[in-house]
């Protein structure tokens, strides 16, 4: 950034005096000593290489005015072998620096440099420790009335608090340790004070699987219970909404966490390693949560995200090439105001996208205007000033094609970044962002400016503690004036701001290397069709297509960038688990059937196992050898099969043996476009035709054995008549003989030819 121009009241004369006349005091009647400090600074820091760490806990003020009394409260830790006598702890003023280049040079600086470090002030105020001995520590507290200081026009002051001592090796008082930062001076609001806006995001990882109950509320699964820490008032998600309901912050949100965290409230479950989901048991934290939220944002500007934070970057350089994968963004950005504004009941703007660090080139732009965005927000380490205005103009930037550049401030943005676990750190993060937004609001210019602040995504606990401390800080107005990015995006451009969009060969090769890879697009993709294949079928399509439509997003999220060991195995488990359900509706296994005679049925039957009916599918068999076996008058046939939810339908198929033998038939499910649906089951059918010879041969046999059986029958009836007869002409043993027997014996007396 253009940083030439002096801060305005930074005039080095007044500062130059005050500086030597600090330095004469200190060193007055020490010739010899005043050599010493006047050496080159090489050479005193190499001979008072510092031993001891100063750590600065808290300084109050951070933005002192007149009358206040500033207390510094420290530590002072001996990291040295050799015991420190007859030490004191001071602080040094210097002289206002004069732009923010002077205040980035100062705050690398580590060491004491005689002769460019200033003395201290009056030792009255200085804090004496008699002994220090080697790795122990000490805490101080230094309180100095802000009029000791010596402080001139508005502007930026270093600071420094200083260990001095004695010891052993070093038995003159040297500086054994010392740590710098920033006094912000701007006692009187000054008469043009900047606009800044700071962005408060809500955004955290993906915690919701594609899974889903059974029962009517499709209750959700979540990867793990991880959530509900960040929500509880102590966790990191708690922490913003309770700081960020107090500060005039402009709310950036992604839409999947509000929904996330309402899914929570309706009651979850939780996968657990190795068994079935357990029931989650934080549902009272979600909903507390989203209470406080919805209290935290009313009056307040909320801008929604595309559904899931869509990693902008990773689509435009590596899922442009990959069918489908834009237009997922358009849907992710249609459902974002509606998920806020159910939840939160508070209007909501679309109109902002945000790819990760603001680093933008002409195809992320391209992307990220593509579903209706018209504002990008992007940081001025990406957009960069040539330096030609001498300072910092405001964010919006007219970029073409309808589209505005909001160019976020980087220093600002990535004032909070390190380990704000350390007081000291979050101590000089503090003062070092006053100290910028003073330094930009004194910079020669005539117009009011605005500026905004984007942090990282999802700042820790401890960060978003400092960087409401550090907002805190200007709550006072002297030199800033909150507005929301709304305003920012509407502010009157500067004419001479750039407004190139720097070319592709200029996105951050660090940023290159967490973009997801084009297979993750593919896999993507693979699970989109799938889902389109399937949800054609179902009588209630929503109760997949929303679920599975929302994971999509969630797969292209910001959040997985630089953790593709959980990346890839959760987009693996979206498409098993998709795939699992569409085998739930099949075709059942046959065995093996025998058709016997020149006509018969063959029963087929498909299985849906899932909780929903199941419509517009079509069974179709087919005969691999239709010479031998034929269904209908060709070799396949079909027939429109619904099944209810958790049941099995069987349908029967007419069939016609031309042919003896093993005929191979295959069953299908194919969806009404005639996609085939499922896995083909097949079967053997052992085909029996009967010829009409055959069938003459079978007659003529069946009429012998009919003729042989009356010839038997006929044989038979005559013997039972004769031996009927003989025995009625036999005479009994107590009759007289009545005479001869007729010669046929049928004991009748009557002759032959009666």
């Amino acid at each position: 950034m253009a940083e030439a121009a002096d801060i305005q009241g930074a005039s080095p004369a007044p500062v130059r005096r005050r500086w030597l006349r600090r330095t004469m005091i200190l060193l007055a009647g020490t010739p010899v000593l005043a050599a010493l400090v006047y050496a080159p600074a090489p050479q005193a820091e190499a001979a008072t290489g510092p031993s001891v760490d100063v750590q600065l806990l808290s300084m109050a003020p951070a933005a002192p005015v007149k009358g206040d009394t500033l207390t510094i409260e420290g530590l002072v830790v001996n990291n040295g072998s050799e015991t420190i006598n007859d030490a004191h702890v001071g602080l040094r003023v210097g002289p206002a620096l004069a732009d923010r280049s002077s205040i980035g040079e100062a705050a690398e600086r580590s060491g004491f440099r005689a002769g460019n470090d200033p003395g201290e002030i009056d030792p009255a105020y200085a804090v004496k420790i008699d002994r220090l001995a080697s790795k122990v520590s000490r805490p101080f507290t230094l309180s100095v009335p802000v009029n000791k200081l010596e402080l001139d026009k508005d502007g930026v002051y270093q600071l420094g608090v200083s260990l001095s001592g004695v010891s052993d090796s070093r038995p003159s008082e040297q500086v054994m340790g010392i740590k710098r930062t920033f006094l912000p001076w701007q006692p009187e609001a000054a008469a043009k004070r900047a606009q800044l806006t700071y962005v408060w995001p809500l955004i955290s990882t993906t915690h919701l699987t594609a899974e889903t109950g059974s029962d009517e509320l499709q209750t959700p699964v979540f990867l793990d219970d991880s959530l509900a820490e960040e929500l509880k008032p102590t966790g990191r998600l708690g922490q913003m909404v309770s700081l960020g309901k107090e500060l005039p912050v402009t709310w950036v949100i992604d839409p999947d966490l509000l929904a996330t965290v309402d899914a929570m409230t309706k009651g979850y479950r939780v996968r657990v390693p190795g068994g079935k989901p357990v029931q989650g048991k934080n549902k009272a934290v979600a909903e507390q949560w989203l209470s406080n939220l919805e209290i935290a944002v009313q009056g307040k500007k909320v801008v929604a995200l595309p559904f899931g934070d869509p990693d902008l970057a990773s689509l435009a350089h590596r899922g442009k090439d990959v069918s489908g994968s834009l237009g997922q963004l358009r849907p992710a950005t249609d459902k974002a105001k509606q998920a806020i504004e159910t939840v939160l009941h508070v209007p909501t703007t679309t109109d902002f996208s945000w790819p990760v660090d603001g680093a933008i080139d002409p195809s992320i732009v391209n992307v990220a205007t593509s579903a209706g965005a018209h504002n990008v927000l992007a940081r001025s380490d990406s957009l960069q000033e040539s330096g030609a205005l001498g300072y910092t103009p405001s964010a919006a930037r007219p970029i073409g094609a309808g589209a505005t550049a909001i160019v976020a401030d980087a220093e600002l943005s990535t004032a909070f970044e390190g380990d704000m676990l350390s007081a000291t750190n979050s101590t000089l993060a503090v003062q070092r962002f006053l100290a910028d937004s003073l330094a930009l609001n004194l910079q020669k210019t005539g117009e009011q400016r605005t500026f905004v602040v984007a942090p990282q995504r999802m700042p820790t606990v401890s960060q978003v503690q400092t960087m409401a401390a550090a907002l805190r800080g200007l709550q006072a107005g002297r030199w800033t004036q909150p507005a929301d990015l709304e305003a920012a995006a509407a502010a009157k451009p500067d004419p001479g701001a750039t407004t190139q969009v720097p070319g592709a060969g200029q996105y951050p090769e660090a940023l290159a290397k967490q973009e997801m890879p084009v297979t993750a697009f593919e896999k993507i993709r693979t699970t989109q069709n799938t889902l389109d294949h399937f949800k054609v079928i179902l009588a209630a399509p929503d109760r997949v297509e929303i679920p599975f439509g929302n994971t999509t997003n969630r797969e292209m999220s910001t959040s997985w960038r630089g953790r593709p060991e959980a990346a890839g195995p959760y987009r693996d488990q979206v498409q098993e688990y998709l795939l699992g359900l569409t085998q739930k509706v099949k075709v059942v296994p046959k065995s093996d059937a025998t058709l016997s005679g020149h006509s018969a049925t063959i029963p087929v039957s498909v299985q849906n196992s899932l909780v929903q009916d199941v419509h517009d599918l079509v069974l179709r068999v087919k005969s691999a050898n239709p010479t031998r076996l034929m269904f209908g008058d060709s070799g396949q046939t079909e027939q429109q099969v619904a099944v209810q939810g958790d049941h099995t339908q069987t349908v029967k198929f007419p069939a016609n043996a031309t042919a003896s033998g093993p005929v191979e038939v295959t069953a299908q499910l194919f969806t009404k476009d005639g996609i085939p649906y499922g896995e083909p089951r097949k079967f053997t059918v052992e085909a029996t035709e009967v010829t009409p010879t055959v069938m003459l041969v079978i007659a003529g046999g069946v009429l012998l054995l009919v003729l042989a059986g009356m010839k038997m029958y006929a044989s038979r009836k005559r013997v039972a008549a004769r031996a009927a007869a003989e025995e009625s002409t036999q005479p009994s043993d107590e009759s007289p003989d009545t005479g001869p027997q007729s010669v046929d014996g049928s004991g009748t007396g009557e002759t032959v030819n009666r």
